[in-house]
């Protein structure tokens, strides 16, 4: 367990080519000085690398002794594929998932039998039974597809029903949202820890383009200081620590059940947040 009394995970994404592999391999080690509870593992859009994403999880298990969950996304998926790929993964000793409806690929109607996350978990359940933990996504700001918060509120309720164990949050960087949010889940009798997804603010430009895309808000404080930073990444970076540790301190205080890093498979940004917090 790391210094802090709650668990904490790391998310990466499979690199493409083997001196990206390796890279990520010498920072799971890194990372998994801190005693992680589990690393997990994304995918390209539409599915494209799970079977990078199985490698890489294979890879980081067997180097570091940390459990290791694939992202398993349902979008364009037969049920029959999908039941093949959960043969797989637990032949192969892998007991947790993030179970995601995934991004719809440009172009492509919703294709693939189940069209949501709560119907992949139901599937997982009535032919798995709890052979896996079951992670699903939870979005405080909303999922910037939903027609609207409550619509969104209602979608994770259904995950939850449908046999999840535990939530990951989208990032944000406004606490506020994040307790709000599992207010509103616990009012509706929901009682699943809800760990929050905390994303290192290394790089301006790129944070903006991601956050955009996923409907995450940077506070306009926030950007406004990123932006008067323009190529300084030094001063980009402490000021991001110094924020983002912030956030995870008043996360922690208010009861949040661990904390989740995108680490954009990168070590040193979380292991710095890490060390700032009580």
């Amino acid at each position: 367990m790391s210094h802090l009394s709650v668990p904490i995970s790391y998310e990466f994404f499979p690199p493409k080519t083997s001196a990206g592999q390796e890279k990520l391999l010498r920072v799971g080690e890194q990372l998994a000085a801190s005693q992680p509870e589990f690393f997990s593992v994304t995918y390209g859009a539409g599915g494209s690398t799970q079977d990078g994403t199985l490698q890489t999880v294979l890879d980081l298990h067997q180097q570091t002794g940390i459990e290791a969950a694939p992202h398993l996304s349902c979008i364009g998926a037969t049920r029959q594929e999908l039941r093949e790929r959960l043969q797989r993964y637990r032949e192969k000793g892998i007991k947790r998932l993030v179970a995601l409806r995934g991004d719809l690929p440009s172009g492509m109607g919703m294709g693939g039998e189940l069209r949501y996350a709560n119907e992949l978990v139901e599937f997982i359940r009535e032919e798995f039974a709890q052979d896996f933990i079951i992670e699903v996504a939870a979005y405080p700001e909303a999922h910037p597809q939903a027609p609207s918060f409550e619509a969104d509120l209602q979608n994770f309720i259904r995950k939850c029903k449908a046999g999840a164990d535990s939530a990951i949050t989208q990032y944000f960087f406004n606490a506020d949202a994040y307790f709000y949010f599992v207010e509103r889940v616990r009012a509706a009798g929901i009682e699943l820890p809800i760990i929050p997804g905390i994303m290192p603010i290394m790089n301006y430009t790129k944070l903006a383009r991601f956050s955009d895309a996923c409907g995450a808000e940077i506070p306009r404080y926030i950007r406004k200081q990123l932006e008067a930073y323009g190529d300084d990444s030094e001063s980009i970076q402490k000021f991001g620590e110094e924020v983002v540790s912030r956030l995870c301190q008043q996360l922690l205080d208010g009861g949040a059940p661990g904390i989740h890093f995108y680490t954009l498979n990168q070590a040193a940004p979380s292991l710095n947040i890490l060390k700032n917090l009580k």
